[in-house]
């Protein structure tokens, strides 16, 4: 069983709240990027876990 990206004490429900855009909560993320420009000089993504599927 997949177990959910944001609660990893759950198991996946397929609900999508994965998915959501970060601006706009009413739409599903397609990768435009929109939520990395900034001016800043660099950017970055943290990364705290990698959960790896077994």
């Amino acid at each position: 069983m997949k177990k959910c990206v944001l609660d990893e004490t759950k198991i996946c429900s397929d609900c999508g709240e994965c998915s959501r855009c970060d601006l706009d909560p009413n739409k599903t993320c397609d990768s435009c990027g929109k939520c990395l420009e900034t001016e800043a000089d660099s950017r970055a993504i943290y990364i705290d876990n990698i959960i790896l599927d077994e």
